[in-house]
């Protein structure tokens, strides 16, 4: 029997009993109610005359005229209210002796008489009490056992359902609840074993049905699968860089907490939703996806963002996700991951660094100047003369101190060039003329090795748009670096090449090489080839790719360990 057929069941036949028993209850009350009120309204009153009769009898002798009217008064009253078998005669008899009486106000014997049938009366109506009562009583009676009787039945139904109904409800939860906890606790093979035919029993196949699907997920792959994606998304929402993944359609398929912040939006603003769309109503989005889809293959600068109550710096990452499907061999591309990693305490590290470089650098301008004065006054002869020795050591401190001028010269300028006060003078420049200031400049350290430098130049080459300083400074870096790194009675060849509307200045020496390892950090600042026995700051490319950027140029390397290397710089025409 189902549960709800039950309550109703005996909640509703405890609500009719309860019915029964008021019903019951009102009725003997109500007659009891009536069986007083008939012996009040009957019998009572009837005592009531007599008695104002007897005394009114009494009081005859003393005022005949008031005595009387109130008998007669009492009897008339008396007349309409005989309610008792024999009470109507006794009452005629007392209605003729008492006009009898009117004659024969003194007649004692009469009054005598008329008491008898007084009594008489007040005796009938005595006994009709005593019987009224007995069937009052009885009434009392019969309502106490019939409202025993159905209380009795209210009783014994409530207190089954007090003791059954609950432990029928609450066992059934109190295991259903225990299972669900086991469930929660991935114990997928928890079962519940009530079977009755009632809603709970369909409740606990159902749940053994759950529990059934449930351990046959978690023990498939799919399980595995899900739970991976969960774990992954955790990994990526609690890494501290903003992430964005990118299917290969450019649909957003996640983003991390602190990409949503530096967005601007909410999670489900952007799930889902296309790069394209997203990027027509924000400025963020359309730098960060747009133009890195456009120009994924220029290296772009770190981008400045308003994040973390300050502006802060992001060195933009994409990593592209490939994957080979099963039976395959070619890779195809599934999206794409947008990493920024925040350099902020770096970039604010390096401004430091470069305030101080300059700084340090003009200073230390002065004294080596001075330096410089001081050994042009001990060479010069009109001072004094020095030994060979004394000759020695001013040659080296000549030039230890133009080392320390040119180490100088290229702080400063690094510090220009990352503080963005480097200032350009583009112009019409002759391509030779560049070429040979700088051979000029190196040719000196060039003999010293007895290095030939060999120039390659076409004829009618057209002019070339650049800083001719800068592009000089940046070719005899290559030449420095050249000679540095040649052996003697070698050769350098200094080669302009024109081709479209562009330039191209390239220096090639035969030396050792660069490690292919070490190409694509060669232009980094500070950056030495490990195992170089040669000193130097490791600026010179660094401060040349600057240069050469600025000017909207190209800079590159070609080598190959053992034998030599190319480094070239382009540049746009004018024609």
């Amino acid at each position: 029997m189902k549960i709800k057929t039950k309550l109703n069941l005996g909640v509703g036949l405890l609500f009719t009993l309860i019915i029964i028993l008021a019903l019951v209850s009102a009725f003997y009350i109500f007659s009891i109610k009536k069986d007083t009120q008939n012996i009040l309204k009957a019998n009572y009153i009837t005592l009531e005359y007599s008695r104002n009769m007897l005394s009114s009898l009494d009081e005859i002798t003393k005022n005949e005229s008031k005595a009387i009217l109130l008998f007669d008064t009492n009897l008339k009253k008396q007349l309409i209210n005989i309610t008792e078998s024999g009470e109507k005669k006794a009452t005629e008899n007392l209605q003729k002796k008492f006009k009898l009486l009117e004659l024969s106000p003194k007649n004692e014997n009469l009054k005598s008489q008329i008491r008898q049938d007084i009594f008489e009366i007040m005796k009938l109506n005595m006994n009709a009490i005593k019987v009224k009562s007995d069937i009052a009583k009885e009434t009392a009676e019969t309502a106490n056992f019939s409202i025993a009787i159905v209380g009795s039945l209210c009783f014994l139904i409530a207190f089954n359902l007090l003791v059954n109904l609950p432990n029928n409800i609450a066992n059934p939860i109190k295991e259903l609840t225990l299972s669900i906890k086991e469930i929660a606790n991935k114990n997928y093979s928890e079962r519940v074993h009530f079977t009755n035919h009632n809603e709970f029993g369909d409740l606990a196949k159902s749940f053994n049905t759950m529990a059934q699907k449930l351990e046959e997920y978690n023990n498939s792959n799919l399980y595995k699968i899900f739970f991976e994606k969960k774990r992954l998304e955790t990994l990526i929402n609690n890494m501290h860089d903003p992430i964005i993944g990118l299917d290969n359609e450019a649909m957003v398929l996640f983003v991390n907490d602190e990409a949503l912040k530096i967005i601007g939006l909410k999670t489900e603003d952007i799930i889902g939703k296309s790069a394209s769309t997203l990027a027509l109503s924000n400025d963020l989005i359309r730098s960060l996806i747009l133009k890195e889809q456009t120009n994924s293959s220029k290296k772009t600068q770190p981008l400045k963002i308003f994040a973390n109550g300050k502006e802060s710096y992001f060195d933009k990452e994409t990593i592209s996700i490939t994957i080979t499907p099963t039976g395959e061999e070619k890779e195809i591309n599934v999206g794409d991951v947008i990493i920024l990693r925040n350099i902020t305490i770096f970039k604010e590290l390096d401004f430091a660094k470069t305030n101080f470089i300059a700084t340090v650098s003009h200073e230390l301008k002065t004294p080596i100047a001075s330096i410089k004065l001081s050994l042009q006054l001990l060479e010069n002869t009109s001072t004094g003369t020095i030994n060979e020795e004394q000759k020695q050591l001013v040659e080296s401190i000549k030039d230890d101190s133009q080392r320390l001028l040119k180490i100088t010269a290229e702080l400063l300028n690094l510090a220009q060039l990352e503080t963005g006060n480097i200032q350009l003078n583009i112009e019409k420049s002759d391509p030779n003329d560049i070429v040979n200031y700088a051979i000029d400049a190196v040719k000196v350290k060039a003999e010293q090795k007895n290095i030939q430098l060999v120039t390659e130049t076409p004829e009618n080459l057209p002019n070339v748009k650049a800083d001719k300083e800068k592009t000089s400074w940046v070719l005899i870096n290559f030449l420095t670096n050249a000679i540095t790194y040649s052996p003697e009675n070698s050769t350098i060849i200094v080669k302009i090449i024109s081709k479209n509307d562009q330039i191209s200045f390239s220096v090639t020496d035969f030396g050792k090489g660069i490690d292919a390892r070490y190409k694509n950090k060669i232009f980094d600042k500070y950056f030495q080839i490990p195992g170089s026995s040669k000193s130097g700051t490791g600026l010179g490319l660094a401060i040349s790719k600057e240069f050469i950027d600025a000017q909207n140029g190209s800079i590159y390397v070609e080598s190959e360990l053992g034998l030599g290397s190319t480094f070239g710089i382009t540049l746009k025409s004018t024609t």
